[in-house]
């Protein structure tokens, strides 16, 4: 049983971030037909749906739609997004019964040009306080320590107005109010090809407790394979169980076991190096 499943719902976005390095796949959204399909073929596999790897889930036309269809499946879903179309999307979201947990980026706000940012973040708080209301939760997100983090000043202050102070420490942040987080975070180097090997010794939950379906059936290890270079099989024409038990797959996990990274586009990640 994992622990959770990322399947992209599309991997275009409405933003260019510095921290992102987006995806060269040609541009997709599922439709709700092949989402039921590959929704229902990890079903039994994991409880939680992410609707996360490439792209701005928000951005799909048939969003309201996902969302039924992972309810009628029995699925609680975790969505992580920008926060740039909260404001607008906010009601269709607030009306899900699968939605359990929205993760909103903060360091998009490089992207959002200066005049933007208070509204930007007044957007996103906002949509906080809702979501906490009405039973779910939400976390901000500020991975940028070592990058961007000229506005960290400013984003604090606009999170302080919201959700006043003191905050309790969490474990990976800090409480701001209930069912309200925030984490801070290092900015890391995503996996690539085309950079240096970090070396060998490495741990990922790669195919241990989460596995990621990109938006056309490609199954992949874990959520940084953006551009699918570790393609283990295609959900549209398997089952789960059949590509996890590949030879490929079995190397991937059976070399995490022993903290070593198998394939050449691990041991190029920057994230994966807080496991080891």
């Amino acid at each position: 049983m994992l622990r959770k499943a990322y399947l992209e719902i599309t991997n275009v976005c409405n933003l260019s971030c510095a921290f992102c390095p987006g995806t060269r796949r040609a541009a997709r959204f599922l439709t709700a037909e092949e989402f039921r399909l590959l929704a229902g073929k990890l079903r039994g596999h994991t409880q939680y749906l992410y609707f996360h790897l490439m792209g701005e889930p928000l951005l799909h036309p048939e969003l309201a739609s996902l969302l039924a269809i992972a309810d009628e499946l029995g699925f609680r879903v975790m969505l992580t997004t920008n926060g740039k179309l909260l404001p607008e999307r906010q009601a269709l979201l607030l009306a899900s019964h699968a939605l359990h947990k929205v993760n909103i980026s903060l360091q998009s706000f490089e992207a959002n040009e200066g005049g933007e940012l208070a509204d930007y973040l007044r957007g996103c708080t906002h949509f906080a306080a809702a979501a906490a209301k009405a039973g779910m939760l939400c976390e901000f997100r500020l991975w940028n320590r070592g990058g961007w983090e000229s506005m960290n000043g400013q984003i604090r202050a606009a999170l302080a107005a919201a959700f006043p102070e003191p905050w309790d420490r969490s474990r990976n942040g800090f409480r701001l109010a209930e069912r309200i987080w925030l984490e801070p975070g290092d900015r890391f180097d995503w996996p690539d090809l085309s950079l240096p090997e970090l070396g060998e010794r490495c741990f990922c939950y790669g195919l241990r407790d989460q596995v990621g379906v990109l938006c056309d059936g490609t199954v992949v290890p874990c959520c940084l394979d953006r551009e699918g270079a570790i393609p283990l099989g295609n959900l549209f024409e398997q089952e789960l169980d059949e590509i996890m038990s590949t030879d490929r797959a079995r190397a991937i996990y059976d070399g995490f076991s022993q903290r070593r990274a198998v394939e050449r586009l691990c041991r190029t990640c920057g994230y994966a190096r807080r496991f080891t």
